[in-house]
């Protein structure tokens, strides 16, 4: 018996003692400085993301922390609560406790500011007059003149900014970060180009561009991308008018009020494809990478009419008397079809 209590006494006093040096060891590490591969290493924590997301960015980064041990601390101390989407900085010496608390303090080094898919451009205009930590240095610019100052021979600045989220540091430009954005597009379209499919109707990357932005902004689910696509491809090939309300809108500009009428789409507009033949004179929004890739390789089938069944998805039809069915079913005789 007496034997056994000793051994119950070691146990505890064993148990008592690793928990010590655990609770000791998961302290030195928490405050231990870490080793960085430059001084300062710039990283992202996007919007929703949690402890482990972090870490992981973090690693990818070059900033060594151990990934369980930065979740368990940041859930123990439910900083994990307060941590801000943003731009950060990890600094030579840093701990990882004090890189948790930079972050739950929203301690930015940088800031961000995304650029939506489907956005037109008075839309981007806008985002970057709203954004309190951007210089404005382009009012009174016109569009010309800022797309001359970029650099390009295109004088219409839509579509031509690529959809992204762009890390700045406060007091950058509007105009900084739209030639970055101009840049990545040309880039990302020059990309997606090279991968296009031979036998597409559209002969230059910025006729790609405007059917992506057609594309874009006719359907969001991404499934139907390539077969959307392949329907104004289809009407392309055969003479056919596109007929695609998006282009309509555009072209109403303000006066566009979230309906469309007969007679907005009998009203001639250089981007009303009821009235005009081929792809409009220029892209009508911001288009996606894989909007852009649905354009260069569009679906091959022989649809030539879709209506959208009103919860994101659209019906697709070879020959006007299906359409017109599928316009009955879905759209109850309110005219709204492509």
């Amino acid at each position: 018996m007496k034997k056994f209590r000793i051994f119950v006494l070691v146990t505890l006093l064993l148990v008592v003692l690793a928990g010590a040096i655990g609770a000791g060891g998961a302290w030195y590490w928490a405050h231990r400085p870490m080793q960085l591969p430059a001084d300062r290493v710039d990283f992202v924590v996007e919007p929703g993301a949690s402890p482990r997301t972090i870490a992981r960015a973090l690693n990818k980064a070059g900033v060594p922390v151990w990934e369980p041990g930065f979740v368990w601390m940041a859930r123990l101390s439910e900083q994990d609560k307060l941590i801000k989407a943003g731009g950060y900085q990890a600094i030579n010496g840093d701990s990882p406790w004090l890189l948790l608390h930079r972050l739950a303090r929203g301690d930015m080094s940088q800031r961000q500011l995304t650029l939506l898919e489907g956005w037109n451009f008075r839309q981007i205009r806008q985002a970057l007059r709203d954004h309190p930590d951007i210089k404005q240095t382009l009012d009174g610019v016109s569009d010309e003149e800022l797309m001359a100052r970029l650099g390009s021979d295109i004088k219409h600045p839509e579509g031509l900014f690529f959809p992204d989220t762009y890390v700045f540091t406060p007091g950058s430009t509007d105009y900084d970060i739209l030639r970055r954005a101009y840049q990545e597009g040309q880039r990302v379209l020059a990309d997606i180009w090279d991968k296009r499919s031979p036998d597409i109707p559209l002969a230059t990357p910025y006729e790609a561009l405007i059917m992506a932005s057609i594309v874009e902004k006719e359907t969001g689910h991404g499934p139907e991308r390539a077969r959307v696509s392949g329907v104004f491809s289809n009407r392309l090939r055969l003479g056919m008018l596109l007929q695609t309300d998006p282009t309509v809108i555009y072209g109403m500009g303000e006066a566009y009020q979230g309906r469309i009428r007969k007679r907005d789409l009998q009203t001639d507009t250089p981007w009303n494809t009821y009235t005009r033949p081929g792809l409009p004179p220029t892209p009508i929004a911001a288009a996606g990478r894989a909007a852009l890739l649905a354009a260069v390789q569009p679906e091959k089938h022989k649809f030539i009419f879709f209506v959208s069944r009103g919860n994101g998805t659209s019906e697709f039809a070879v020959t006007l008397a299906d359409h017109n069915r599928n316009v009955s079913r879905y759209i109850l005789g309110q005219g709204q079809n492509q």
